[in-house]
């Protein structure tokens, strides 16, 4: 099943989401040890070199995240979700999606913007274009900040949408964390989407 249905996601969402999750979390690592200040030089330019490649290929990928989402049908709320979860769920999901790639162009934009010019080639093997913008420190400077802020308000959002999915996995016990996980069985579909009896949420 590639394709979402009503009350689960498809492995296409599946695959996606957790490739993209993997690559913001190493990446947000990778950014923390490149820029501590005691870091060997070389060593410090290679690792630029390999968050840059890694951060193209989370750019890629979020773009396919964005057409495939456009694309697909998206499953029934989970039963034990109150309306303001249901809410915030949306929200975080929206959010998440423009900065998994607002993040890495803001990280194109320093490449393309640095009196440097330094190239960047992905994976040392693709020469990858800088973006039509002016060079100047300023701008590297504001493209820096920017890049940098917008990484820490994802790791706070990736940090908040884990969380929320691991109350529900282990403290309501429901399917939200299984949906994603491509273990949600098809007999536990009417608990995806119906109320159960007697409850009163």
């Amino acid at each position: 099943m590639l394709r979402n249905r009503q009350d689960t996601f498809g492995w296409g969402t599946i695959v996606l989401h957790w490739a993209i999750a993997l690559l913001i979390v190493g990446l947000i690592i990778l950014g923390y040890v490149m820029t501590r200040p005691d870091i060997d030089p070389e060593l410090q330019f290679s690792l630029y070199q390999w968050h840059k490649s890694f951060g193209m290929t989370a750019l890629a990928l979020a773009f396919i995240r964005l057409i495939w989402w456009l694309s697909n049908i998206h499953p029934d709320p989970v039963a034990s979700l109150s309306a303001l979860e249901r809410r915030g769920s949306s929200v975080t999901h929206a959010l998440l999606l423009v900065l998994t790639i607002a993040v890495p162009l803001a990280g194109w934009a320093i490449a393309s913007t640095s009196t440097l010019n330094i190239p960047t080639l992905f994976f040392n093997r693709v020469l990858i274009p800088h973006l039509p913008m002016e060079k100047s420190e300023a701008a590297e400077t504001f493209w820096s900040d920017a890049h940098a802020w917008l990484a820490y308000g994802l790791a706070g959002l990736v940090a908040l949408h884990a969380g929320a999915a691991f109350l529900h996995h282990f403290w309501h016990r429901d399917v939200v964390l299984r949906r994603m996980l491509g273990i949600f069985r098809r007999g536990a579909a009417s608990n995806a989407h119906q109320q159960p009896e007697g409850t009163d949420r």
